[in-house]
């Protein structure tokens, strides 16, 4: 396992360059730069060529890149245009918010699939599984958007339960109890969605397993179902599944974009927002590079885990 863990890290290591050279033509390819964002019309040109300079956005896009790439590898993800920060420190400030936010829309939503997924497949044809099927299909296609504002309007609008948006209340101390209400409706907004795709997985993967020789045995023995079930089928059916929780990361982090600028989350997403609006180049090129990296530690993740669910698999 080690030494497979090393070469898929090798591999990764031209893909992410790859990735970071197609980001850079990418970016630069936007009519306009960042010195036009800032500067007002009755700026002078001779001081709008100094900025650029001073940039560096008068070199060439290889050289631009190069220069990128020397600083990525001593270290340092550059400068924001914009606030002159550290890419990497204002990026450090907000994956930790972006990170909780996934995880636990990620844990919500297959908290409610898995006994749902389960339970349709168990009672397959019953109106409990037409129900729940069809109520996967719903989940799917809600706009995470508008789902997101129907939680606000009706939840923190009209009822007052919980916060519009933000991490804690201005004054209120930020306590463990604020910060898990002003989560929940983010996390709802991005859960819905990977509950009701995942619904349908677990179903589909415990339906195929269900009729396995195997489990006829382990009830022949008189193992209750029970056991039946949730031990021996759940575990065997869980490789596909944990196939498509590994490709739901770039989802979250898609949907992370639009759900945190909803709530004023403050995290990579609405940062993300911010960067493109004022044409902020290297932090656009660090938010991308760190997002190739999450996602390719996540297919990695997803791997192992194939080994964890079932022995029998092994990597050479």
């Amino acid at each position: 396992m080690l030494t497979y863990v090393i070469r898929r890290i090798l591999i990764a290591i031209p893909v992410l360059l790859g990735i970071t050279i197609i980001n850079f033509v990418i970016i630069n390819l936007a009519p306009g730069n960042p010195v036009d964002m800032y500067m007002t019309p009755d700026t002078p040109p001779e001081l709008l060529e100094l900025r650029k300079e001073q940039l560096g956005l008068n070199d060439p896009i290889i050289v631009q890149y190069i220069k990128w790439l020397g600083q990525l590898l001593s270290g340092n993800l550059g400068y924001s245009f914009s606030t002159s920060e550290s890419v990497g420190s204002i990026i450090g400030e907000r994956l930790g918010q972006t990170m909780l936010l996934g995880f636990c829309a990620l844990l919500l939503g297959l908290l409610i699939a898995l006994p749902i997924g389960i339970m349709s497949a168990v009672k397959q044809n019953s109106k409990f599984d037409y129900v729940m099927t069809g109520l996967s299909f719903v989940g799917t296609s809600i706009p995470q958007f508008f789902l997101g504002l129907v939680c606000i309007y009706i939840f923190a609008v009209n009822l007052g339960w919980l916060p519009v948006g933000g991490t804690e209340t201005l004054g209120g101390g930020g306590g463990i109890g604020d910060r898990i209400l002003h989560i929940v409706l983010p996390a709802v907004a991005l859960a819905v969605g990977i509950a009701g795709r995942k619904v349908r997985y677990i179903r589909a993967s415990m339906l195929d397993v269900l009729k396995q020789d195997y489990l006829r045995t382990a009830r022949a023995k008189g193992v209750r179902e029970f056991f039946v079930t949730n031990k021996h089928a759940l575990r065997n059916a869980l490789i596909p599944v944990i196939t498509v929780v590994g490709m739901e990361i770039p989802l979250l982090f898609g949907g992370a974009v639009i759900v945190e600028q909803l709530f004023q989350w403050p995290g990579i997403g609405q940062l993300t927002i911010q960067s493109i609006m004022s044409r902020d180049y290297s932090t656009i090129m660090g938010l991308n590079l760190v997002a190739a990296i999450i996602v390719l530690s996540a297919n990695l993740l997803t791997d192992i885990f194939y080994s964890v669910a079932d022995p029998r698999i092994k990597y050479h």
